[in-house]
């Protein structure tokens, strides 16, 4: 087929919050004058885990990572003359996915909505929340149940609307192989879908099936990622047919939305990203009978800090002379019958078939929960190595490093930052909206909500009363950990040495003489602090500091200030290391640095990583902190030699 005619191009999306809703509506408005096709909306790190936004945990997370959604008001004033009943939003939302839907719904009744013709999506995936991202609040079985709670209700009143997206993209964020992608996602996706079956009639079922949707990720592999498209599509038709018998072919079609490798963007050259960042949209795309039905891109900066509208207009341009201005849109596939292609497709799903088994025989996703921890922890080391090795190559990262200063990176204003004062303004909202509602109302609200959660009723319905009645995020989701309990994931990281030896002969001999000063094995202790849940770089620290023969104590994420300074006490840490990927790290770390030097342990050492412009590194070196690490820093035997090398200088009392 060629000229006749085209193929209409998928949504266009930019995925964006920041600082407040005031703020986020203003960009979301910008951005949809430019030509962007569908909201795609980042929460704030309190929001997705179930925080108002002045609870301890909160602190120098208010608005950082998306924007806080405290309430109904906060709702009202994101999507402020933006019509709800005309618009296709995403929702990138887990935890707190029956909340936030709850509001959406409330905030489009107020606009005179018809709420059955909303259409969208809530990601509402825990279960890579326990793999990934780690924005979860309660166990898996409650959890799951929440999952399909929200899916039953839009089957009945919303149905337009995506009720899940089963996200495989930070299973590759969290150095997932596409095989594991591939069979993580389709495991999740039957978890989900054997619960759905007891709440919808035999009737409904298949629509239902037809619209679970994905959101995947493409990395730089250009060729092996479209496979991997084509596999997913032949994969997912396969087990909606065979596993639970749906026979229409269009409920057994592969949708999915795709944001792009933001793992690859290196700090290092980074106007290089652009290229990466085409090429990877390139292979959701091209394939037509693969194709994404909508795409968001990250900006080129994003590993040196928050991307101005500017740096996401540029995303978006590429977008649109992508679908608009190339002929991609008037052939059909151009893929089909490539005996290469066909060779690589048949090879994962083989192996996605042989791991799918595998969970199986363990009783599912949600049991297997652990083991797919420790595979990808595994996964993601193999990564890193490669890349530490050279076997894999990262242009401007270990080959062809000498580079020309970027005009795109200096002078003021090149990297956004984020409001300072953003987080007072929301506690002050924050608190006039308490003062303002009706107590008797929100207790009332609450008291619904608890009974539903414990009955067993669907979520769904007192959420969007306790809504309209004026709770908020925190107290929401303090019902939900009342009646579920809380829950802290597997992390991945046994205690036990791995096989990889290459390169730490040294690093051990330097370990064992420091051990030996100290009078006991050198004590790294290494903690995530605040509500960041991206755990990939802690955890691979905490595995090469093991392997290089150090006592490591990592428990995980999500940490307070407190937790931690008991746990270096308990612990007797030698090294304090804290990853924060969230740019939350200054208020973070003076907090800490302030409590560890008045519990007398001021003389430990703690080195800091985290995506930490220049400026910040210095202040933090200025208020005591030994090292800081940023993206550029992928030598992980050179990190692990500077920590030893803090006692080098220093006599060290055996203990």
């Amino acid at each position: 087929m060629t000229g006749a005619t085209r193929d209409k191009p998928w949504l266009f999306r930019t995925y964006a919050g920041h600082s407040t809703a005031h703020a986020s509506n203003a960009l979301y408005r910008n951005n949809l004058s430019k030509g962007q096709t569908g909201l795609s909306v980042a929460f704030d790190l309190p929001t997705q885990t179930g925080y108002d936004s002045d609870h301890i945990l909160a602190r120098g997370e208010v608005g950082k990572v998306g924007v806080p959604v405290a309430h109904l008001g906060d709702m009202r004033a994101l999507f402020d003359a933006i019509p709800l009943e005309q618009m296709n939003t995403s929702m990138t939302i887990n935890a707190t996915a029956p909340w936030l839907l709850a509001l959406y719904i409330a905030v489009a009744e107020e606009q005179g909505a018809d709420v059955s013709a909303l259409q969208g999506t809530v990601q509402n995936d825990i279960i890579k929340e326990y793999l990934s991202r780690g924005t979860y609040i309660c166990p898996p079985e409650p959890s799951l149940r929440m999952i399909t709670d929200v899916a039953a209700y839009t089957r009945e009143h919303l149905p337009k609307w995506n009720p899940m997206n089963i996200c495989s993209y930070h299973l590759q964020e969290a150095g997932a192989t596409p095989g594991q992608e591939l069979a993580f996602a389709l495991a999740t996706a039957c978890a989900v879908l054997d619960d759905l079956k007891t709440k919808v009639s035999p009737a409904d079922f298949p629509d239902m099936v037809g619209r679970i949707s994905f959101f995947v990720n493409a990395g730089i592999r250009f060729v092996t990622e479209m496979c991997k498209m084509r596999a997913f599509v032949d994969l997912w038709d396969e087990i909606c047919r065979d596993r639970y018998g749906v026979t229409d072919p269009k409920y057994r079609r592969f949708r999915y939305g795709v944001q792009v490798n933001s793992l690859g963007l290196t700090e290092q050259q980074p106007e290089n990203n652009v290229y990466r960042i085409l090429i990877e949209a390139m292979a959701v795309t091209l394939s037509k009978r693969a194709r994404a039905r909508a795409v968001q891109l990250p900006a080129w900066n994003e590993a040196l800090g928050l991307p101005r509208p500017w740096d996401q207009q540029w995303s978006l341009r590429l977008q649109q002379i992508l679908a608009l201005e190339t002929d991609l849109l008037e052939y059909d596939d151009l893929f089909d019958n490539n005996p290469a292609v066909d060779r690589k497709v048949a090879e994962l799903k083989d192996g996605a078939r042989a791991e799918l088994a595998l969970i199986d025989d363990m009783g599912g996703a949600v049991k297997a929960i652990e083991y797919m921890k420790s595979r990808l922890v595994e996964a993601n080391a193999d990564r890193i190595s490669g890349i530490e090795a050279g076997s894999t190559v990262v242009v401007g990262v270990n080959r062809y490093t000498t580079t020309e200063p970027s005009p795109l990176t200096t002078g003021e204003g090149s990297i956004m930052v984020a409001d300072a004062d953003a987080e007072a303004d929301q506690i002050a909202r924050l608190n006039d909206w308490r003062i303002r509602r009706d107590a008797g109302a929100v207790q009332a609200a609450l008291d619904a909500l608890r009974d539903a959660a414990q009955s067993g009723a669907n979520i769904m319905p007192p959420s969007i009363a306790a809504a309209k009645a004026g709770c908020t995020t925190g107290e929401w989701a303090g019902v939900i950990r009342a009646a579920f309990g809380e829950y802290r994931a597997p992390t991945g990281v046994s205690r036990n040495p791995s096989n990889r030896t290459e390169g730490l002969d040294d690093i051990r001999e330097a370990v064992d003489a420091v051990s030996a000063r100290l009078g006991r094995r050198l004590k790294f202790l290494v903690g995530k602090p605040g509500l960041d849940g991206h755990s990939n770089g802690a955890e691979q620290i905490a595995t090469r500091a093991r392997d290089c023969g150090m006592d490591i104590h990592y428990e995980g994420i999500r940490l307070t200030p407190l937790e931690i300074i008991t746990a270096v006490r308990e612990e007797r840490a030698h090294v304090v290391g804290l990853s924060i990927l969230s740019g939350s790290h200054m208020p973070l770390m003076a907090d800490l640095m302030e409590r560890l030097r008045a519990e007398g342990l001021g003389h430990i050492p703690v080195v800091v990583g985290g995506i930490i412009p220049e400026d910040d590194a210095a202040a933090l070196r200025a208020m005591g902190v030994a090292a800081v690490y940023t993206p550029k820093d992928f030598e992980l035997n050179r990190i692990m030699m500077d920590i030893v090398g803090l006692f080098g200088d220093r006599p060290v009392a055996a203990e």
